[in-house]
């Protein structure tokens, strides 16, 4: 049993991203190609087998939200959008998302998310140092929990 995650975003964010942010957070969501420079999330550390054998770390910068198409576990599908709404109301940006997370991308993604956090427009901050981004919920379950970065910290399950 894959112990996989459904995480959905529904976030609105307040104006101030700079052009290379939008990018890289395009990216991240797999809506455009990567930028030379990393700077939201720019590590990715990931272990191999060198020639001789040996275990290495190397860098494998991945789109840590850009799956799009045919869930594998939590059935329905996957995507990313990021648009400008039409009512500026509504924040500068509206970011809908719905993946699939397996543990092991927890710490990878919290980096993303966590950046997030610190975008989103004030409705989602429910109290002083957290911020409502969405909802996660194991595969199996039909219970979702709250997603949130608490203190600059995302609060998994």
């Amino acid at each position: 049993m894959a112990d996989i995650f459904e995480l959905s975003i529904a976030l609105n964010l307040g104006e101030g991203l700079s052009a290379e942010e939008l990018a890289e957070l395009r990216w991240h969501l797999g809506l455009g190609p990567k930028p030379e420079i990393l700077r939201i999330v720019s590590e990715f550390p990931v272990v191999v087998v060198d020639d001789v054998g040996e275990p290495v770390i190397e860098d494998h910068p991945v789109p840590l939200l850009g799956q799009h198409g045919d869930a594998w576990k939590v059935n329905g599908a996957l995507t990313s959008v990021l648009l400008r709404p039409e009512d500026p109301t509504n924040g500068a940006w509206a970011l809908t998302i719905r993946q699939e997370v397996h543990p092991d991308q927890f710490d990878s993604t919290a980096g993303l998310l966590t950046w997030l956090s610190t975008k989103a427009d004030d409705r989602h901050c429910i109290k002083a140092g957290t911020v409502h981004l969405g909802w996660i919920r194991f595969h199996e379950s039909d219970r979702f929990e709250p997603l949130v970065v608490r203190d600059g910290e995302v609060v998994w399950p």
